[in-house]
């Protein structure tokens, strides 16, 4: 074997919610892996702590480029990506692990409520693989990675973020089909309850997190590196032949 597995010296990543638990976490591992990775997020504090941090982590690594950036802006979205081919001739590697729940049950359920989900995880996730692909396409080599959730197949009180969610995995479904042939792969993860900050913050955590567990074959909640080790594959020049699929890292719980 003349290259080691997982090898990315010389490709350029792309993190969107990079400044996340989720985010952070997959540009430590894609960092380490070789690759020079651009992470953005709408928060520019959370950019420099996601930076530092990977500088702390990988201290060897490229240094990570940070970007403000709204997804839900294509126009913004389309200037990152020039911008990302400008001063490196390329972009090899899309993440999209941007995006947020806002959850109540479905007769409570605002119409803001809809739509800010529905547009940050959808449709910025459709601008964002809508402006990678046309690069992707020409140089003839991608690797696109959505992240889902285990609530694409309906969770009660999360309506907006399911429908969302579902159609993240509907539309990596159908790039998969379309960009194959140009030689870039799609896939979407779906993560079970992932240990972040953001959740450890939340009041309910203990009583989501015990249920949770319980209903996992894995008796643990998902971590970080959990999320960034499966992305690390699929983004890897020997997941070639791997497009389309759904990858539940949710330690067994399925529905």
């Amino acid at each position: 074997m003349s290259r080691r597995l997982s090898d990315l010296q010389g490709q350029v990543a792309l993190i969107t919610g990079g400044a996340g638990g989720l985010g952070s976490e997959t540009a430590n591992w894609l960092a380490a892996a070789g690759a020079q990775v651009v992470i953005a997020d709408v928060s520019t504090e959370g950019l420099e702590r996601a930076a530092a941090g990977c500088a702390d982590a990988v201290p060897d690594a490229k240094p990570v480029e940070t970007l403000v950036l709204d997804v839900t802006n294509s126009a913004a979205v389309r200037a990152a990506v020039v911008g990302i081919e400008d001063r490196h001739g390329r972009l090899d590697i899309l993440v999209t692990s941007h995006g947020f729940p806002r959850d109540h049950r479905l007769t409570e359920l605002t119409d803001v409520e809809w739509s800010d989900v529905i547009n940050v995880c959808l449709t910025g996730t459709f601008f964002c693989i809508r402006e990678a692909a046309r690069l992707m396409t020409a140089q003839g080599y991608g690797r696109i990675v959505t992240l889902a959730s285990r609530a694409w197949q309906g969770n009660p009180g999360q309506a907006n973020y399911s429908a969302a969610k579902a159609g993240v995995v509907g539309l990596t479904k159908s790039v998969a089909k379309e960009l194959g042939r140009k030689g870039v792969t799609a896939n979407a993860i779906a993560p079970g309850l992932i240990e972040t900050a953001s959740l450890r913050n939340l009041e309910t955590f203990e009583a989501i997190a015990d249920r949770a567990v319980k209903a996992n074959s894995i008796k643990r909640l998902g971590e970080p590196s959990d999320i960034a080790a499966a992305v690390l594959y699929l983004t890897s020049p020997e997941a070639g032949f791997l497009t389309g699929e759904v990858v539940h890292v949710s330690g067994g719980r399925f529905s």
